[in-house]
């Protein structure tokens, strides 16, 4: 059951990303061109979002268990790394430059866009490096998937 709600998960997630517009790199860059011809319509996406966390998150935590899982599986407060700094910079440097992140350009691979078959093979072997240069033996380097938008 945890694999079809995580299907059903991803494709309304997919779905909600092509509608918004964020598989769309000039939308996203001009969301991040505060100083050039702003577009905020991504705010609004932003916004629809943290409402329905802020809403739904003290609800589902009322919860004894999650649905599909055995027990809630929440980040510790308070431990800002260095590590998570400079993870979370490399991150966003990359979304401005090229104005997708890993959901939106997994979701675009269906248009055959060269720049979103470059983007995903630069972020397949940028996880890749990462693999080999820092989680050998490494249980606290963290493995959870990372969304954006």
């Amino acid at each position: 059951m945890r694999s079809i709600s995580a299907f059903f998960s991803g494709i309304l997630f997919a779905v909600g990303l092509v509608i918004s517009g964020l598989t769309n790199p000039v939308n996203v860059i001009g969301f991040l061109d505060f100083f050039g011809e702003w577009k905020p319509a991504l705010a609004f996406v932003m916004i629809g979002g943290i409402g329905i966390y802020a809403l739904l998150y003290p609800l589902v935590l009322k919860r004894r268990i999650p649905l599909f899982a055995p027990a809630f599986d929440l980040p510790d407060a308070g431990k800002a790394t260095p590590r998570l700094i400079a993870g979370a910079a490399a991150f966003g440097i990359g979304w401005g430059i090229g104005g997708v992140c890993p959901g939106p350009a997994i979701t675009s691979l269906g248009t055959g866009a060269s720049e979103v078959l470059v983007f995903t093979g630069s972020l397949l072997f940028g996880i890749g490096l990462f693999h080999i240069a820092f989680r050998s033996g490494d249980p606290a380097a963290g493995d959870g998937p990372s969304t954006c938008g």
